[in-house]
């Protein structure tokens, strides 16, 4: 069982922090990594060509142990979310007739692609909206992706968790769905996969895309995807000299090759072998294997549970634990009590979180502790009487 980890960290004792859905702070460990990566730039002489490739290929390995993934050629680097994005748009087939399932009030990255996808190519975009059903929120929103899945669905582009309010869907199912009819699969991970268990060979994603800044522990600008059958053989989103087949041989690059290398390494980003991002993620992704999510779960759900009740009979509503992950939830505010109110209370009291939508969301770590989760349950009484 994990304990609190805030030694770990640097944060401002005087804050409490419950806000990782909109940044990770950065360990102790991953912030001396970036040094010591830094530190290599003062002589170049020093970085060899074997490391272009040995620091990627090292993230990717370690990656695909984190997501179960079979293999690291599966894995690709990338800059953000919208760039992986693009990259499946860029290999997706559409024709007239034929709709793209998404759902309402998703994150942007994984809308306005498809938005403009479809409006080239002159399709229906579904987007599945549902109306406010406790506590069976999940199971319904679930159920409604679901019945918008049909033999002309040519996409269903969602999270693991909905990014406003830690909504937790059935994605086993609705990737069954997906396949049954043909649809491709796209995923974004990046508010669970780390704090979240995700298996690939279990949900079986045509894409799995991850900013690595949030629950990865990660710097920005750095981000991974899994890419599935579906997308190994396909063009990338540019063209850049270290995917190419035998780019290894620095000598050869005037010898140019049609030919890329094999899966997704095809998809990299240009510049991938970031001599200071990479590592700084690669020892992220370390401490997380170590901590492991299933016991980053267990931790948290621990963390929240003796206030609970305390929650909701102030009159919030938060959704069952089987409806959403420990690591983000949304706590819906009663009918008489104004947003401004709350976040006038939460500051009052220190306590960093995010309104996203029409949800207060609480964002937890392992380097939280109880202090943090009584100083926001104090600021929510203290909202109530403001």
């Amino acid at each position: 069982m994990l304990t609190c980890q805030s030694e770990l960290f640097s944060l401002d004792p005087s804050v409490h922090y419950l806000n990782c859905a909109y940044m990770s702070p950065l360990p102790r460990r991953v912030e001396e990594a970036g040094i010591r990566a830094m530190r290599t730039k003062r002589n170049p002489s020093f970085v060899t060509q074997k490391d272009f490739f040995s620091g990627p290929l090292s993230v990717k390995r370690l990656f695909a142990e984190l997501i179960n993934a079979p293999d690291p050629s599966s894995i690709s680097i990338l800059p953000s979310v919208s760039y992986g994005i693009a990259t499946a748009a860029k290999n997706l087939t559409v024709r007239k007739g034929q709709n793209l399932v998404l759902l309402d009030e998703q994150f942007p990255s994984n809308v306005y692609t498809w938005h403009r996808a479809a409006k080239e190519a002159g399709i229906e975009v579904r987007t599945v909206k549902l109306a406010d059903e406790w506590p069976n929120k999940s199971a319904a929103w679930s159920d409604a992706v679901i019945e918008a899945i049909d033999a002309n669905t040519a996409l269903v582009a969602m999270p693991v968790v909905h990014w406003t309010d830690g909504t937790l869907f059935d994605l086993t199912r609705i990737g069954q769905q997906a396949r049954r009819h043909g649809a491709a699969f796209i995923i974004d991970g990046t508010q669970s996969v780390g704090a979240l268990p995700f298996d690939v060979q279990e949900i079986q994603p045509d894409a799995l895309i991850v900013a690595g800044y949030k629950w990865m522990f990660g710097p920005y600008s750095c981000g991974l995807a899994f890419w599935g059958e579906r997308f190994l053989n396909g063009t990338p989103l540019e063209e850049n000299w270290i995917n190419r087949l035998g780019s290894e041989n620095f000598a050869g690059l005037v010898d140019y090759e049609e030919r890329y290398e094999t899966g997704a390494t095809r998809f990299d980003v240009g510049e991938k072998s970031n001599f200071v991002l990479l590592p700084m993620l690669e020892e992220a992704i370390r401490m997380i294997l170590e901590w492991k999510p299933q016991n980053i779960q267990s931790y948290l759900t621990a963390l929240l549970d003796p206030w609970e009740n305390s929650i909701r009979n102030m009159g919030f509503q938060l959704a069952p634990p089987s409806s959403r992950g420990a690591h983000l939830f949304g706590l819906h505010l009663p009918l008489h009590l104004e947003v401004e109110k709350v976040k006038s209370a939460l500051l009052s009291k220190s306590v960093s979180v995010s309104v996203r939508g029409k949800a207060i969301r609480i964002a937890p770590h392992v380097y939280n502790s109880e202090d943090d989760m009584k100083a926001l349950v104090d600021a929510l009484k203290l909202s109530m009487t403001a």
